[in-house]
């Protein structure tokens, strides 16, 4: 039969000796052309090696997951807001000057009440109250007629509720916000909302009565059923509130911890009685309320798909991604969507239905064809100092092991630090100390994405400052992504929330977004600095692997409050 190699046969006709012979045109000609080959093979299977054939072969994605590099990708997002209060960040809407209109309003009223500083009881009234006592009275919480008649009562709603830093500091009006104001249940793509202004809730708020009328119904009548780490569960939304602990809040009192449930629950019906007060006041119903749910449609509804589109597109090819303050809701689509296909996503096991702030973990199952060999959360809460109490809530913390492709061994773990950051120092200390402690994971090596919730100025004693959390990674042998010093300025956050919103102490004028925003280094990415060099570090507060410098967000495009950070780790082991 006929050579499959015809060129090579003639070749050794000529030559049989094999010898090279440069005056021989055809047989220079071939030689150039299978040295070519072998050369481009060689060079193409250096390239992917070192991660070098992405740009080669025309990838440009930084994130590409490959178990032949020694490198890793890792990227870390608290996707929380755009929460469901449409109205709580300044946003930029040119499409409706009423929207600018009403925001300006809103912060003149509140900043100069005048004749408008009506009292609590012009607004929530007290049949109002009384019917509130009866329900309170008749689930078995303590009486709170004593804070109703000696205090609430006689405050005016602007100088003395709303601006009460007090009772901010409390929580006494934004925890039961927290924990009611949007509920995702069972069975239903459509979470059920609060009557109250700050929310999707799409009913009638034209006046006050309407509004107590479904207000009361909702808290007390109807059961909602929740996702539990038990199983589904249905309660009335009174139930899934939680006790406000002196602990935590310094400011509540030991007798306010006690009646905290009946007094929030009031403290939380006096607050959406003002808003809805406010509002009627500032605007027309047939005004505002339409604004609002255009908002809702743009904002809050189109929020899940577009952070779950985010993810797949533009970091669909990390090897790990940790994400802080996580729905159960989101947790389920991103499991049973495009990303669960690539990802495994492990929540923790005493994830919180309730407050549904729950840290994540994505593996790459490429990278980790094992996915979470186990969690190790338990082991690090018990790591805590013995009679210290660290503000951490259910499922704020997540630490699993796993292993890659290669065979190397990791605890990954994600983490969101409370308001002040008070326990991200304590949260990093017990990790290490859970693995230097375990011979079980002593071979491992640990990388931890967190919502630091440090300060560039913090005010001492009362946040964490951003340079003493540097000094503390560093004395474990850690250093971050920004490096073993981080630098104070470099922002990962630059928002600035409205008037309308639980926490006014945060609230900014129009004119002062930048000046009083939450403008601070907080989202980080840890590790032991013997064990990864960092390639390249980015930040992106567009969706588009960029960041836009003294840009408050969330934007229309970009759903949360927090930039998304990634990482290029080069392995040393």
């Amino acid at each position: 039969p006929p050579s499959p190699y015809p060129t090579m046969q003639r070749m050794a006709r000529s030559n049989p000796k094999n010898l090279y012979r440069p005056d021989d045109p055809k047989f220079s000609t071939s030689l150039k052309i299978i040295l070519f080959i072998a050369a481009t093979v060689v060079y193409t299977a250096f390239l992917h090696s070192t991660g070098g054939a992405r740009k080669f072969i025309g990838e440009s994605d930084p994130m590409l997951s490959s178990t032949a590099r020694r490198s890793l990708s890792m990227a870390t997002w608290n996707i929380a807001a755009i929460n469901n209060n449409p109205f709580e960040y300044w946003i930029t809407y040119d499409e409706n000057p009423q929207y600018q209109e009403i925001m300006k309003n809103i912060e003149d009223f509140i900043e100069n009440p005048g004749d408008n500083d009506i009292q609590v009881k012009d607004v929530f009234t007290q049949d109002m109250f009384s019917s509130l006592e009866a329900r309170m009275e008749s689930v078995g919480w303590p009486k709170v007629r004593n804070y109703w008649e000696d205090d609430f009562q006689n405050r005016k709603i602007i100088s003395e509720f709303m601006k009460d830093g007090e009772l901010g500091s409390k929580r006494l009006a934004s925890m039961p916000d927290r924990i009611t104001n949007t509920i995702n249940v069972v069975g239903s793509t459509d979470p059920v909302c609060r009557p109250t202004v700050i929310n999707m809730y799409g009913g009638d708020l034209s006046t006050n009565a309407k509004w107590w009328n479904n207000w009361e119904k909702f808290m007390f009548i109807d059961g909602l059923t929740i996702k539990t780490s038990g199983g589904d569960v249905t309660k009335k939304p009174y139930e899934m509130l939680q006790m406000i602990k002196k602990a935590k809040y310094p400011a509540v009192t030991e007798q306010e911890e006690a009646d905290s449930l009946p007094l929030q629950t009031m403290c939380g019906a006096i607050f959406d009685a003002i808003l809805v007060h406010m509002m009627n006041t500032v605007s027309k119903p047939n005004v505002w309320q339409p604004l609002k749910k255009t908002m809702v449609e743009s904002l809050n509804k189109k929020k899940v798909p577009h952070t779950l589109e985010i993810l797949q597109n533009v970091y669909g090819n990390s090897d790990i991604i940790t994400l802080q303050e996580v729905s159960s809701s989101f947790i389920d689509q991103a499991t049973y969507g495009p990303l669960g296909k690539k990802f495994w996503i492990a929540a923790p096991a005493d994830m919180d239905a309730v407050r549904d702030q729950n840290s994540v973990v994505m593996l790459n199952k490429k990278t980790f064809p094992e996915g979470v060999v186990a969690e190790i959360t338990p082991r690090v809460i018990a790591s805590f100092p013995e009679g210290v109490d660290v503000p951490v809530a259910k499922g704020d913390i997540n630490a699993i092991t796993t292993v890659d492709a290669d065979g190397a061994k990791y605890v990954i773990a994600s983490f969101h630090g409370d308001t002040n950051g008070l326990a991200t120092i304590p949260v990093n200390d017990a990790i290490v100390k859970t693995i230097e402690g375990n011979p079980d994971l002593a071979d491992h090596k640990l990388i931890f994405g967190l919502d630091a919730n440090v300060y560039e100025k913090a005010t001492p004693g009362k946040q964490q400052d951003v340079l003493e959390w540097g000094q503390s990674y560093l004395s474990h042998g850690q250093t971050s992504c920004w490096g073993d010093i981080p630098q104070p300025s470099n922002y990962t956050t630059f928002n600035a929330r409205t008037y309308l919103q639980p926490q006014l102490n945060k609230a900014c004028r129009s004119t002062e977004k930048r000046e009083r925003g939450d403008v601070n280094p907080k989202d980080f990415i840890v590790f032991k600095k013997n064990d990864f060099d960092v390639v390249r570090t980015w930040k992106d507060n567009t969706g588009k692997r960029s960041y836009i410098e003294d840009m408050a967000f969330p934007t229309l495009n970009f759903p949360s409050d927090h930039g998304i950070l990634a990482t290029i780790l080069d392995r040393k082991f």
